[in-house]
């Protein structure tokens, strides 16, 4: 199976990756991070740390992270540092207005040695650090990540003859330092000639140039330790990645797929629903397929961090809303599941700051693909039920407010698929607690230790069990269902966001972040509120009556 993924996702690659002249600089593999990585991912990486994009004025993060280390002077006036916390910025008496600072504005002076001071002091503590201290800390990165490349120290290119660590530009014995030193001149000749808008063929010279002068570097630095640098396809594969944005793909034919079943009910136009299922067949492939390519670069099940989770989170979705609706042809399930998985991708493309997607290696604690794959996948699956519920009811709260008896049937559609798919994640979130706690003793040495994350995926299932034993019994009717599917989402947003990016205690450590609090505060609170007021407006309609 493994083989067979491996050569459905090489032939996509070959077939889809048209190299540029000048592109070879992207593939060129570098050490950074606790494994081997193309320089395209280094720089854009780092940039996304420094400036908040990967991008500088529409040029490419390979272009600008080399001309840090070739010619740091000329960035020194340069606003490309971003600082978006406002108590730092009064703290080194900077313009709130302003989002984007040079380097001598933010570390010149001793404002910023103040900061690093305080932050020390933080950390002395060994408390968890709030947002001020969390952006210190990352003004801090900032400085040191554009001192070390500035330096030729961070960009490690070289593998060692013996031993693990690769060696810096700045470290390069004689005979690579010329071969770098050839290829930072062609690199230098290729964006001055493209700065000077030189002709085609022009550019076409300089950039095979380039990419000569990359491949001979990497010749020499292949026989210098040939195991160490047998990397070639899955930097390919990472460099496609970057560039194809498959996930972003994925939500933009969910975008088509949702629209078009709108526009069934809209036009009445049946036909509508087979272009329906085909763009979303293509949005799914195209979800399955960004999936495939992390798995094969990382050689693990995607499922790490919060990122690659929303990732797994949004298919799931797809994958539920479809078998649901297959089976009952409500429509509604499938409109729910699409504009569901559409919003997790949306965030998850436009929140880097908060849900990191860059490609890190397992933490000790989670290097057991086999734990990995059965534990987190189960848990994390049952979420996308319980995501496909909410979604559901969100749409429900709208037909109750549209009134509830001339939409008897569609809110009798929606209850039901709500039911069922509280149900399918229930069957997965309980024996996916119980492969925590043998993971757990295989890890740590107990199955159950009350740690805030296992305590919080208990207290979701318990949740969730009561309602589906209250909707059983009859105790909670339509409406009941419908406020449950929300209200007890909130149980999962805290053993899924909550324990790791506001608690941040624990042994589930691995997965702790920080940012995003204000905005997953008030989408919880508004939904709330919006349950509180169609349960007003529905009682101000039944006393009328």
């Amino acid at each position: 199976m493994k083989s067979l993924l491996v050569l459905v996702l090489t032939s996509l690659i070959s077939l889809s990756s048209f190299a540029k002249t000048g592109d070879a600089l992207k593939y060129l593999p570098v050490q950074d991070g606790g494994r081997i990585k193309p320089y395209d991912s280094f720089s854009r990486e780092m940039l996304e740390i420094i400036y908040g994009k990967t991008k500088f004025e529409g040029r490419a993060a390979t272009e600008i992270v080399l001309t840090w280390m070739l010619s740091p002077q000329a960035w020194q006036d340069k606003k490309i540092f971003e600082v978006r916390n406002h108590q730092i910025l009064d703290a080194m008496k900077l313009s709130k207005e302003q989002r984007y600072f040079s380097g001598d504005e933010l570390f010149a002076g001793d404002r910023f040695q103040l900061l690093r001071q305080e932050l020390q002091a933080k950390r002395e503590t060994k408390e968890k650090l709030n947002p001020y201290y969390q952006a210190v800390q990352r003004l801090e990165n900032q400085f040191f990540i554009f001192q070390e490349i500035a330096a030729g120290r961070l960009l490690k290119v070289l593998p060692p003859k013996e031993g693990n660590a690769w060696i810096s530009v700045s470290d390069l014995p004689a005979a690579q330092q010329e071969l770098f030193l050839e290829l930072t001149k062609a690199f230098v000749n290729n964006i001055g000639a493209i700065a000077k808008g030189e002709s085609a063929s022009t550019l076409e010279q300089t950039g095979a140039a380039l990419d000569a002068a990359v491949l001979k570097f990497e010749a020499s630095a292949r026989a210098e330790n040939p195991a160490a640098y047998d990397h070639d396809t899955k930097i390919k594969a990472e460099v496609h990645y970057n560039d194809f944005h498959p996930f972003r793909w994925a939500y933009i034919f969910y975008f088509l797929a949702a629209t078009a079943i709108l526009l069934v009910w809209v036009l009445n136009k049946e036909s509508l629903m087979k272009f329906a299922w085909v763009v979303l067949g293509i949005g799914f492939a195209l979800h399955t397929y960004g999936f495939g390519l992390r798995m094969y670069i990382m050689d693990r099940a995607p499922v790490s961090n919060m990122y690659e989770t929303v990732i797994w989170v949004s298919w799931g979705v797809i994958v539920f809303a479809a078998v649901l609706e297959l089976i009952y042809k409500f429509r509604m399930i499938l409109f729910a599941g699409t504009l569901a998985s559409l919003f997790a991708l949306v965030i998850a493309d436009f929140a880097p700051a908060v849900l990191d997607p860059t490609l890190t290696p397992l933490e000790p604690v989670l290097r057991s693909n086999y734990w990995l794959t059965i534990h987190v996948m189960t848990i994390t699956i049952s979420y996308a039920a319980f995501f496909l519920a909410f979604g559901l009811a969100d749409i429900g709260l709208f037909y109750y407010l549209r009134g509830e008896e001339k939409h008897h049937e569609q809110i009798r559609s929606i209850v039901m698929g709500i039911y069922r798919a509280m149900q399918i994640g229930v069957a997965f979130l309980a024996p996916g607690i119980i492969l925590g706690g043998i993971w757990a003793d295989y890890s740590w040495g107990r199955f159950w230790g009350w740690d805030p994350k296992e305590t919080w995926a208990l207290i979701a299932l318990l949740g969730y069990l009561a309602v589906l034993h209250a909707r059983y019994a009859g105790m909670i009717k339509n409406f009941g269902m419908v406020a449950t599917g929300i209200v007890a989402f909130s149980l999962v947003i805290m053993a899924w966001y909550g324990v790791n990016f506001v608690l941040g205690a624990g042994l589930h450590s691995y997965g702790f972040g920080a940012g995003g609090v204000e905005y997953v505060s008030a989408f919880v609170a508004v939904h709330l509120l919006m349950v509180v007021y169609v349960a007003i407006v529905r009682q101000g309609r039944t006393k009328k009556v």
